[in-house]
């Protein structure tokens, strides 16, 4: 019987789900944001393929963006004391900021893989 060929691996699913990019089943880290030396499904060598801080530049400007029009309207419409603002805002930053990194990371190798910007190690 002839095996059928892989199906291509999505780039978002396996950005958001953290997973290798050339076959979509093996964990992209092996901490919080330490790239594995190769997939444990596929044997695909990861360990130079890292985002550097691309990805935390993307979060830090989407979430600020997103924290930032959610004060103000909060602000405008209920002026609540400066330390209510402290107590919501900076939890809402910290959480969404580490909370996006780590698939956000995962998508930018995902995406540098399909479009071959780097060096990946693929069979010819």
């Amino acid at each position: 019987m002839v095996e059928a060929p892989p199906l291509p691996v999505s780039i978002l699913r396996a950005g958001l789900l953290c997973r290798c990019p050339k076959c979509g089943r093996g964990r992209l880290y092996a901490g919080y944001l330490k790239v594995v030396e190769k997939c444990a499904q596929c044997g695909f060598e990861l360990r130079k393929h890292d985002a550097g801080d691309g990805p935390a530049v993307f979060v830090v400007l989407i979430v600020g963006a997103i924290i930032v029009g959610l004060a103000l309207w909060v602000e405008i419409d209920y002026q609540p004391p400066y330390w209510v603002h402290l107590v919501i805002w900076a939890p809402a930053i910290l959480g969404g900021c580490l909370g996006a990194l780590r698939p956000a990371k995962a998508l930018l190798i995902a995406v540098q893989f399909k479009l071959k910007v780097l060096e990946f190690d693929d069979e010819a």
